[in-house]
């Protein structure tokens, strides 16, 4: 059972470089009824849950936003469940095990984007608006080119997070119940259809608050029994770190994981402005009734985040004192039973027993689960929303023809996840995460900042420098070590570097700024005649209940 997640951890891992493949992985697991038994209690809460979500879900309010009735501290909850992955629980813990301090950098990474969120884009979010970020860069520009740029990279960025999170959550299922891997794979998807297309966004939001609750539990749970063991004392649980692993003192230094500036430059920009540009994050801002309340949102996730990322720094230092000078948890060789990513696995083994590991294998169903649930439905909106509502049918439609096609496109979404699910299962999908975090940094990002706070951008401009960032995005990372290399085999990638944040984003916004600036037609001088209106109810929220659509 301490080997349970093996197989889904590298599917789970973080991106590029931080990631790859697992060695040790297994096929068959002892079989833990206390995971077995949480597992199952926590399918029938949500269900439950789903249920009581569906009595409440009649309009598109209801399905994309749920009516509007979170409250602040309730959505920064269920962001914080969103945001918290596998990938940062297992994945981060995992670099701190390896490289020490270095690891941290995905954690800085990851949660600095969190004040630019809250000082930047929430409350103009809100009062722009309506059911998605789009609704917000189409607010002055052209409806149809803004509208399918900006659907088609959030359908990108949930069809890569969707292919990574399907593929561990398959081999997570099937490692613990001993199913086909198509049969899990299926089963997850059922329960992701499900949950979206009757329960909407009112489900999804206490499914990722209920797990946001279980995963901080556990989390704090291992990070108090690791400083129990160590007197309480950071000193000391340095000091033993440093005396049981191999880097010794350089676990303690910069440099062990990123070893070039333009590396670390990189990675660090498409970590922090690809949050502020993921479509099932910012589509969290619409669910609650005003501005102060987004603002509130982005304070308490910003709080349980960070507190979440000292957790994993804690676990990651424990399993080096616990887990990595301990000879039950290693192979032959010295290396660590399934790889680095098992090493919080390891911990809550070693700390809780069976009971914790039980408890941990649960969670980490159960942070799948949250998070694939909030890809569908960002993705289903972008679909019915962006694409049907307003490009194809011009913006007339009602209520109940947009509320059939969204709950059509996540049934659609869901054969696609499971199919995909089953098309990459023995591949390496590590990079994926990476790349939707580029996607999300390189178009939406650009496109969403500069109309809100640039007069002079224009649909031409948004259009192809956003459609130039997310080509390059995806270019540059096809052409890097973790897809050249991992993926295709070569011996050397074309584009040295994981992370093509630094590159894709500045071709992004000079796109944006050239085409703008060039264009001088009648369509660009009523588009910037429109900025003062949409700064003044950016910033006071007047009209922020009307459709934001011209």
């Amino acid at each position: 059972m301490r080997k349970l997640l093996a197989a889904s951890a590298a599917a789970l891992a973080l991106p590029a470089h931080a990631a790859g493949a697992l060695e040790g992985a297994t096929t068959k697991s002892e079989i833990n009824p206390i995971a077995i038994a949480m597992f199952l209690v926590f399918v029938g809460l949500t269900l439950f849950i789903t249920k009581w979500a569906a009595g409440r879900t009649k309009s598109r309010a209801d399905f994309y936003a749920a009516g509007g009735g979170i409250t602040g501290f309730q959505n920064g909850l269920a962001i914080a469940g969103d945001y918290m992955s596998a990938a940062s629980f297992l994945g981060i813990s995992a670099l701190v095990f390896g490289s020490g301090f270095d690891g941290l950098i995905y954690s800085i990474g990851f949660l600095v984007g969190w004040p630019i969120i809250m000082f930047l884009i929430a409350e103009r979010l809100r009062n722009l608006g309506k059911f998605t970020f789009v609704d917000v860069a189409a607010y002055r520009l052209g409806q149809t080119p803004i509208r399918t740029l900006a659907a088609s990279s959030t359908l990108v960025v949930v069809a890569f997070y969707l292919i990574a999170q399907m593929v561990g959550a398959g081999q997570l299922i099937k490692l613990l119940f001993g199913l086909d891997y198509s049969t899990a794979v299926v089963i997850v998807g059922v329960l992701m259809v499900v949950y979206v297309t009757f329960g909407g966004m009112l489900a999804t939001t206490w499914v990722q608050i209920i797990k946001a609750v279980l995963l901080l539990g556990g989390a704090s749970f291992i990070a108090f029994m690791v400083m129990r063991h160590v007197g309480f004392s950071f000193d000391r649980m340095f000091t033993e770190a440093i005396a049981v692993h191999p880097k010794a003192d350089a676990i303690m230094g910069p440099g062990a994981l990123v070893k070039d500036p333009i590396s670390a430059i990189s990675l660090g920009l498409a970590l922090m402005f690809g949050t502020a540009g993921l479509p099932h994050i910012l589509m969290r801002f619409f669910t609650v009734k005003d501005a102060k309340e987004a603002r509130k949102s982005v304070f308490y996730a910003t709080g349980f985040i960070g507190y979440f990322y000292i957790l994993t720094f804690i676990i990651g230092f424990g399993a080096i004192i616990l887990v990595g000078s301990n000879s039950i948890y290693l192979d032959e060789k010295g290396g660590l039973l399934g790889g680095n990513n098992m090493a919080a696995v390891h911990l809550a083994h070693a700390v809780g027993g069976e009971v914790m590991l039980g408890f941990i294998s649960a969670v980490a169903f159960a942070t799948i689960l949250a998070v694939v649930a909030g890809l569908t439905l960002s993705g289903a909106a972008a679909v019915s929303h962006d694409l049907y509502a307003h490009v194809f049918a011009r913006g007339k439609v009602d209520d109940a023809k947009e509320l059939k096609v969204s709950r059509m496109a996540t049934l659609a979404l869901g054969v696609v996840a499971i199919l995909l699910g089953i098309v990459f299962e023995k591949q390496n999908v590590a990079f994926m995460v990476g790349l939707a975090f580029a996607v999300a940094a390189s178009t939406n990002f650009p496109i969403l900042i500069l109309s809100m706070f640039w007069k002079g951008l224009t649909t031409r401009g948004a259009v192809i420098g956003g459609g130039l960032g997310l080509a390059t995005a995806v270019t540059l990372t096809v052409l890097g070590p973790a897809v050249w290399v991992k993926v295709f085999g070569y011996a050397e990638p074309i584009f040295p570097y994981d992370a093509p944040g630094l590159f894709s984003m500045t071709v992004a916004f000079v796109g944006c700024w050239l085409f703008s600036v060039l264009d001088s037609s009648a369509q660009a001088a009523r588009e910037a005649a429109l900025f003062e209106g949409q700064l003044v109810r950016s910033q006071t929220g007047i009209g922020a209940s009307a459709a934001s659509s011209h």
